[in-house]
């Protein structure tokens, strides 16, 4: 997994784009694939930030495929598009060892809402942040306001800050400054070590002067400006530097004395003997060297000084430009500097200003591994843990068959999930129907297998199992050849004769259609009495796991710590670290009643069947989930407050609990996820969407391979 930064501000003129540079300067001289990708860009195929990081880079990639997204996908399908750059990363991330994430320009959206974005972003994608600070122009008091801010709004999205950096820290602030944020930000930190909303350790604080040439603007910026055009001199002097500003408003002598070093010069075009004098100057040893000079107005010089001027080798841009002087010098000096490929002299101050005032092992240690997760836990949002659903799965490279094969929204995750390599598929229906049907959805399912249980060789050697099978229940061969036809059997034999490795169904069809046929064919594994569901509840920061929520009305003692054991495995197996809190109305001792006794003997038999799992029961739902709540009523447990797996003591809690959550909290709930058979089975929801689907699929080909 490559490691990665993600280096953004809340302000326009921070100096990222310098600070960009000088990063990922020493991020390359660490060694590996290191690239530079950007979520939200004005243009996919036209980012000049981009086109100025990809080359300096060690990427092996194209390009094209370091962009994520635009301002207008963001403006118009905010919660799309975010996915969609998260998606578009990790597939740029995989061929990285290291990436630098760098954050959108603030062009787009007003700028509170385009950095909740890039805070959304970067906890999306796990991804660190660097966070710039402004400082020119503002007082000490005023920059490290600024600081707290941008920390506070960025670990309100659930996002990692990495460390602070003061830019642009006018002379003689640098240690105010730098204490200040990080007296700041310590105040922001409770004596126990919790800021608000999670546990983290002091936050990195460095400061980078305010460096004249990288504020400064290039003759190239000003033209553009201007709307002008180059009418003598050389093009790549153009993206030199521009120090300062001198309008010519005077007799030249005077407009001679005012020159400095780097200036660029505005002269209206039928000031010729100003043109001249200047020129003169530049060429000479006892003034100044000039940047640039700007003909205003519209008026160009006479045709014999043009000549003069050309003949004498002139090296210096000149451009022309139709608006007056005050409208040219007004649109000059708002002119934001920006940093490009022909700037070498900006590339270089950037990377030596970076290597001198930032620690780059304090990002990123030595070897290679980014800086250790809060006490309170690494974040997981719902597109983190559904990526990770697709990797591992992509990884296990199983086949799962879908039975409901003419069902559009399957028809559409199958597509999905061809294109992306997370499984092999398989559908189940009439082939000409299921390819008609996914050529008028515009998909492509070529890879995918079709088949049709009426006619399939298979149906035969199906229906012979089945009823050896269930012949204790009196099931004949006529009869088994008739349910077998059935696709929600069908594809449970395919499971069971190994043609596939698990199934997802229920889209269409209830859930006992989907479960009765893995309970009679696939069954239960070895030391299990029940199959049983979970949900992953994909929060905006963490995954906890719900179990039961779907499938047992009101399971016994016995049956609860099934339960419980099989959910602990299912959240292990997931990436989740089971500490599992058996639910009740009561906590601790507190309480007395047949379903709190029934809670606390499935306790008991957890523990003694599995000692070295974490479990605590009977714990209240605000017990289990809140340090706080846990102090109170549950002082000292490893499970209180920090539960990750919870158990509901019947099918009634559990469901509703799940769909309240899911509603009013905003969780994704992925499931349910059928746990104890011998093989994958799972079920969906007949409002399932394809987002449901594909993530169900990939879970089944986790669960397939272990």
């Amino acid at each position: 997994m490559a490691t990665t930064l993600y280096l953004s501000s809340a302000e326009t003129q921070s100096g990222k784009s310098a600070l960009a540079v000088g990063l990922l300067a020493e991020l390359c001289a660490r060694g590996g694939r290191v690239g530079v990708f950007r979520p939200v860009v004005g243009d996919t195929a036209h980012d000049p930030l981009l086109e100025l990081l990809h080359p300096m880079s060690t990427s092996p990639s194209k390009i094209g495929a370091a962009v994520g997204v635009t301002y207008d996908d963001v403006h118009h399908r905010h919660d799309a598009a975010v996915g969609t750059a998260v998606e578009r990363f990790h597939a740029y991330a995989a061929d990285h060892d290291t990436v630098l994430v760098v954050g959108s320009d603030f062009t787009g959206v007003p700028a509170p809402t385009e950095f909740a974005v890039n805070a959304a972003v970067a906890a999306h994608l796990a991804a660190p942040m660097v966070l710039v600070v402004p400082c020119f122009d503002r007082s000490v008091e005023e920059s490290v306001t600024a600081a707290q801010v941008i920390v506070h709004e960025a670990r309100s999205r659930h996002a990692e800050v990495a460390a602070v950096v003061a830019n642009r820290v006018p002379d003689g602030q640098a240690e105010a400054v730098r204490a200040g944020v990080v007296e700041r930000l310590v105040s922001e930190t409770t004596p126990t070590g919790k800021r608000r909303g999670r546990v983290s350790g002091p936050v990195p604080v460095f400061t980078l002067p305010d460096d004249p040439l990288l504020s400064a603007p290039t003759v190239r910026d000003l033209m553009t400006v201007v709307d002008g055009r180059l009418l003598l001199g050389e093009e790549k002097l153009l993206d030199r530097e521009v120090t300062g500003m001198v309008v010519a408003g005077m007799t030249m002598p005077h407009v001679l004395d005012r020159l400095t070093e780097g200036c660029a010069l505005i002269c209206a075009g039928d000031r010729e003997e100003v043109l001249l004098a200047s020129l003169l100057a530049h060429r000479s040893s006892t003034f100044p060297s000039l940047s640039g000079i700007v003909l205003n107005g519209g008026f160009l010089p006479s045709e014999q000084v043009h000549r003069l001027v050309e003949g004498v080798g002139v090296e210096l841009p000149i451009v022309h430009c139709s608006t007056g002087t005050m409208d040219t010098a007004t649109a000059i000096s708002r002119v934001q500097p920006r940093i490009g490929p022909g700037s070498a002299r900006k590339i270089e101050r950037a990377r030596a200003l970076v290597h001198q005032h930032l620690d780059i092992d304090t990002l990123l240690p030595a070897d290679g591994h980014q800086p250790p997760p809060p006490p309170g836990g690494r974040v997981v949002t719902p597109l983190m843990f559904e990526h990770e659903l697709t990797a591992r799965a992509r990884a296990a490279d199983a086949h799962i068959v879908l039975p409901e094969g003419t069902e559009d929204r399957i028809l559409q995750a199958a597509h999905t999930l061809l294109a992306r390599r997370v499984a092999r598929i398989s559908l189940l229906g009439d082939e000409k129907a299921v390819r008609a049907r996914a050529a008028a959805l515009g998909l492509h399912l070529d890879e995918a297998a079709v088949v049709d249980p009426q006619t399939s060789p298979w149906r035969k050697e199906f229906a012979e199992a089945y009823a050896e099978l269930r012949a204790h229940k009196g099931v004949t061969l006529d009869h088994a050849h008739d349910v077998v036809a059935d696709p929600a059997y069908f594809g449970t034999m395919m499971v069971r004769a190994g043609r596939a490795d698990g199934m997802v169904s229920g889209s269409v069809t209830t859930t006992a259609h989907t479960i009765r046929p893995a309970l009679e064919v696939i069954r239960t594994a070895p030391g299990v009495s029940v199959v049983s569901s979970v949900f992953f509840m994909a929060l905006s920061d963490r995954v906890l796991v719900y179990g039961d929520c779907a499938v047992n009305p009101d399971p016994t003692a016995e049956q609860l710590a099934d339960i419980a054991i099989s959910s602990a495995g299912t959240a292990a197996k997931f990436g989740v670290e089971p500490r599992v809190a058996m639910l009740s109305y009561s906590t601790g001792g507190s309480g007395s009643g047949a379903d709190v006794d029934k809670v606390r003997r499935a306790t008991a038999i957890v523990r003694e069947r599995e000692p070295d799992l974490l479990v605590e029961g009977p714990l209240q739902y605000d017990a289990a989930v809140d340090p706080g709540v846990a102090a109170t009523k549950m002082k000292g447990s490893p499970v209180a407050g920090h539960a990750t797996v919870l158990i509901f003591p019947d099918l009634n809690t559990g469901n509703n609990t799940y769909k309240a959550v899911q509603r009013s909290a905003g969780a994704v709930a992925i499931g349910p996820v059928l746990q104890g058979l011998n093989a994958p089975v799972n079920d969906l929801s007949r409002g399932a969407t394809v987002r449901d689907i594909i993530n169900t699929v990939a879970i089944t080909g986790i669960q397939a391979k272990g």
